[in-house]
């Protein structure tokens, strides 16, 4: 995503309001106004689409209706007014889990503090980010960790996961495993129960780890610092 682009997804801080007209130039003075000076808009023009105007800045492009209410850029669909991403929210919506029906006794719990903060974590042993957001995880005041030991990246993914549910302490063998790249010293025969796991993994579409579930469903794929962890934490795992 371009600079301009991607300025104008994550930076709806102006509020803007106007009546219905189909000016190109009112069009363009608005936009202006609402892009507070960052941008030059350099064309206004007509589109096929009858209430639609395509609005360019350099060879940027993005599309306006003619109330300048709803802007079309990079996919996203912005509510001016509302000052809200259409488009993430949905997307967030169409991602969301059930957490009641997350099958959390097949996860390895660990409680930190109270624990009263709760999170679901998807992790493979192969993930380099999943290091960066298990030692989040293992620092989060008050919370209740719950990891579904994942294998989805590499060939020998699978077999360092079955290792580390065959060891004596299971959460302690994981942390090693993802932090240090201990591997755990045994043969990974025991009964595990992976493939339900697996399972899960693919009903919910988890392509990718580290991938974060909180209780009140959201989902964040990605790696995650401490102080992005506690943020969602508080905002999206209200006991």
């Amino acid at each position: 995503m371009k600079s301009f682009a991607k300025w104008i997804v994550v930076s709806l801080g102006f509020f803007l309001s106007m009546p219905a007209w189909a000016d190109p130039e009112l069009v363009k003075k608005s936009v202006e106004a609402w892009v507070n000076g960052r941008y030059k808009i350099d064309a206004v023009t007509k589109t096929p689409m009858a209430g639609i105007y395509e609005v360019r800045v350099g060879v940027d492009l993005m599309y306006v209706d003619e109330k300048a209410q709803f802007l079309f850029v990079d996919g996203q669909m912005i509510d001016m007014k509302a000052n809200k991403n259409l488009t993430q929210a949905r997307v967030d919506e169409l991602l969301r889990v059930n957490w009641k029906e997350l099958p959390l006794d097949l996860a390895l719990k660990q409680v930190n503090g109270t624990g009263k903060r709760k999170v679901v974590v998807f992790e493979d042993p192969n993930c380099p980010h999943c290091r960066t957001t298990r030692s989040a995880l293992n620092q989060a005041k008050d919370a209740t960790v719950y990891t579904f030991t994942y294998p989805i990246l590499a060939a020998d993914s699978e077999q360092k996961v079955k290792m580390a549910l065959c060891a004596k302490d299971k959460l302690k063998a994981w942390n090693s495993l993802v932090m240090d790249r201990v591997v755990p010293d045994n043969d990974g025969k025991c009964k595990t129960d992976l493939a339900k796991i697996i399972e899960l993994g693919r009903k919910l579409g988890v392509t990718g780890t580290p991938t974060l579930v909180f209780t009140d469903g959201k989902r964040v794929p990605n790696g995650v610092s401490l102080e992005a962890l506690n943020r969602l934490l508080d905002t999206h795992s209200k006991v």
